[in-house]
């Protein structure tokens, strides 16, 4: 049993991410959103977001980012915490971030 309030979450090997699924990914408007949040002020928790989305949605947007590899979720006391993987990511796929969030 975890020690903490959740159980950890696990991360996929930036080797391992694949470039469709960075892409369905960031194909959602509210997801673009949470990445340009997160890229102007940089980590965040969960439910500061500010989004008109019920707390069930941001929560499926969030799980969908962190299994395409693009957001990395810890917790911090009693807050789970999100921040973005973009170093890594453009490592991988060198500006394909940044140029989705460009484009829409």
């Amino acid at each position: 049993m975890p020690i903490g309030r959740w159980a950890p979450l696990s991360h996929p090997d930036v080797e391992s991410v694949e470039v469709d699924d960075v892409l369905r990914a960031l194909a959602d408007p509210t997801r673009r959103q949470i990445i340009r949040l997160l890229l102007s002020d940089g980590d965040r928790p969960c439910g500061t977001f500010g989004l008109p989305v019920a707390a069930s949605t941001l929560s499926h947007h969030f799980q969908t980012l962190r299994k395409a590899g693009i957001l990395r979720q810890y917790d911090d006391g009693r807050q789970r915490m999100n921040t973005l993987r973009l170093d890594e990511l453009d490592g991988r796929f060198p500006g394909l971030v940044s140029i989705v969030l460009a484009a829409g």
